[in-house]
C-alpha cells in the first residue's frame, strides 16, 4: 500500500444564472480571491442541504438575493487544473454545473461585486445577429488553420482530425454554422491553446506560441467551460422545451419573444417565419391587451399557454436562423 494520503475532495455547486435584459444574454458573475471573475459558487453542504438542487438554490437566494426559476443539472467538472495540481496536497474540488434562468437581472444583488454581465463578452464568435463576427476570420481561423496543419499524433478517443474539426466547429469550407457547438469550439480553441485558461493552465500547445489577441474574456478556473456547456444546453433547449419564458415577464409581445430567441441563439430570425412558427406551435395565446411601450405603434401582448406541457412531448421553436 501507498504511504500517500489521498488528496481530499470537496463537492462545489457552480451555477450559470441566465438572465435577458435589453434583447442581451446576461450571465450572473461574481469576484473571487484573484483577478478574475467566475460563476457564481458554494460547497455542498450534506447535512444541511438533503439535494444539490436545493443546496444551489439556498446559497443563490442567499448570497444574491435571487429566487431561480429553472434549474438544470449540466455534468460535474473534475479535471485536473481546477485546482489540484501534481504534489498538491489541499482539497481539490470537483463541481457539480448547473445552468439557472431568472427574470431577476435587474434587481439588486446581495453579494459585494456580483453582476450581470452579457455572456458574449466571454464567447464573442458566438453572436451572429447583425453578422459573422469580425473575430473568426481575424483572430481565430488563421491561427487555427496553422494549428491544424501541424503533424498530430493519432487520437483513438478523436474521431475526427483537426482540419475535420476546425471545419465542423467554426462552419467552414462549405459545413454550416452550428449554433449548439458552443462547447466544441471552446474546447477547440484551449486545445490549439489560443485562450487564456490554457496557458495558465499550463498546456503545450498555449506555452509554444507567442500570446496573442484575447479571444474573450477569460475566467477563473474552468468557469468559461462550464459556461460554455450552459450556453450549448440552452440554445438546444429552446427547440424542444419551452424555456424561454422562463425569461420573459407573463405578459410579453411577439417582438419581444422573438428578440429573446435571438438573443439567446445569437441568430437573426425572419419575423415573418418566426411569427408562423409560434402560431404553428401554439406556445402563445393574446391576452387581449395592449402593451404601449414598444416605441411605436401599440403590440399586441401574449402569454405562455401551459396546455401546450399537456398536449405534445416536445413543445419547443424549432427556430433555423438566416445567414
Amino acid at each position: 500500500m501507498s504511504d500517500k494520503l489521498p488528496i481530499p475532495i470537496e463537492i462545489g455547486l457552480t451555477a450559470a444564472i441566465v438572465a435577458i435584459e435589453n434583447n442581451e444574454p446576461l450571465i450572473l458573475t461574481a469576484p473571487g480571491g484573484e483577478t478574475l471573475t467566475g460563476l457564481p459558487y458554494g460547497p455542498f453542504e450534506a447535512v444541511t442541504h438533503r439535494t444539490f438542487e436545493i443546496g444551489l438554490r439556498a446559497w443563490v437566494e442567499e448570497q444574491a438575493g435571487l429566487r431561480l426559476g429553472y434549474v438544470e443539472q449540466l455534468y460535474t467538472f473534475g479535471d485536473r487544473g481546477r485546482h489540484a495540481r501534481i504534489g498538491d496536497t489541499d482539497v481539490h474540488v470537483a463541481s457539480i454545473g448547473y445552468l439557472a434562468l431568472t427574470r431577476a437581472a435587474d434587481n439588486a444583488t446581495r453579494a459585494p461585486g456580483a453582476t450581470f454581465e452579457p455572456w458574449y463578452r466571454y464567447f464573442p464568435w458566438e453572436d451572429w445577429r447583425a453578422a459573422r463576427p469580425e473575430i473568426i476570420a481575424r483572430d481565430i481561423l488563421p491561427e487555427l488553420t496553422a494549428w491544424a496543419a501541424q503533424a498530430e499524433q493519432p487520437e483513438t478517443a478523436r474521431a475526427l482530425g483537426r482540419k475535420d474539426r476546425v471545419r465542423l466547429f467554426f462552419g467552414v469550407d462549405g459545413a454550416q454554422w452550428d449554433e449548439e457547438r458552443v462547447l466544441d469550439r471552446y474546447e477547440l480553441l484551449y486545445e490549439a491553446g489560443l485562450i487564456e485558461e490554457a496557458r495558465r493552465d499550463g498546456r503545450p500547445a498555449a506555452l509554444a506560441r507567442k500570446p496573442g489577441p484575447a479571444l474573450g474574456v477569460p475566467m477563473r478556473f474552468d468557469h468559461r467551460r462550464i459556461l460554455a456547456t450552459a450556453i450549448a444546453r440552452l440554445r438546444a433547449k429552446l427547440k424542444y422545451r419551452p424555456v424561454v419564458f422562463e425569461l420573459l415577464p407573463p405578459e410579453f409581445t411577439l417582438t419581444d419573444l422573438q428578440r429573446t430567441v435571438e438573443a439567446i441563439s445569437g441568430r437573426h430570425l425572419h419575423k415573418q417565419n418566426f411569427r408562423r412558427l409560434v402560431e404553428a406551435g401554439a406556445l402563445v395565446e393574446p391576452t387581449g391587451e395592449m402593451s404601449t411601450q414598444t416605441g411605436g405603434r401599440p403590440a399586441a401582448l401574449f402569454r405562455f399557454r401551459r396546455e401546450v406541457l399537456q398536449e405534445r412531448p416536445a413543445p419547443g421553436l424549432r427556430v433555423r436562423g438566416r445567414r
